[in-house]
């Protein structure tokens, strides 16, 4: 299940056998949306973990979220928060986060998670104006590529000082490197990838894991 642009196969089984705890409800959601048309956007269970590991350490309680799909990272985030955390999770789709809600109720966080159905980009904007600008602890945006750059602005301002957003599908499959590609995508991927190379507000790192993740801590 461990994927990485950079991990062979043998690699990743022993990645999965030696570090990957995950519970039933989780593997049964992976197991779920592996068979759907566009399972592939699910995040890698190790990422997954890694997030989790992340929310615990920083004692995070108040999370973002752009981008719920099935929503394996919900689950896995929300199940790592105390029993007051909250995810405030961005989607468009009623019927594929209806998949989502079942996994929430299963893994007993629905009570966690409050979603927004609207573009994210409205939902953001409401969310600033409303008074939860520096209320955040920790975000993640994997959603449309084409609109990175805009979440990522939306969320930094509404994250605390020594928040984290997590930025999902830096490497593009490896397509950010081929600067003959000039598909929309891929060049909004890159677009983001520079910006957050020059941008001072954050702490940055990259860890190769999954298909590219961002790390960007806000100063």
């Amino acid at each position: 299940m461990a994927r990485s642009f950079f991990i062979p196969p043998s690699l990743s089984e022993y990645i999965d056998a030696s570090w990957l705890r995950e519970s039933e409800v989780l593997q049964e959601l992976r197991s779920e949306t592996a068979k759907m048309p566009g399972g592939g956007m699910q995040i890698d269970a190790v990422q997954g973990q890694l997030m989790a590991f992340l929310v615990q350490l920083m004692g995070a309680k108040k999370v973002l979220e752009v981008g719920v799909f099935t929503g394996y990272s919900s689950t896995v985030v929300a199940m790592a928060l105390p029993s007051d955390g909250e995810v405030v999770a961005c989607d468009v789709s009623e019927e594929i986060t209806s998949i989502a809600r079942r996994y929430w109720k299963k893994a007993g966080v629905e009570s966690k998670i409050t979603l927004k159905l609207s573009p994210a980009i409205e939902t953001l904007d409401a969310l600033i104006e409303e008074g939860h600008a520096g209320s955040f602890d920790f975000a993640f945006i994997d959603a449309d590529k084409a609109n990175y750059l805009a979440y990522y602005e939306r969320t930094l301002p509404l994250l605390k000082k020594g928040g984290v957003v997590a930025i999902d599908n830096v490497f593009w499959d490896g397509r950010v490197m081929d600067m003959s590609n000039f598909e929309p995508e891929t060049v909004a991927i890159r677009q983001i990838n520079e910006h957050l190379h020059k941008d001072e507000r954050v702490e940055l790192c990259i860890v190769p894991i999954g298909d590219g993740l961002t790390l960007a801590r806000k100063r």
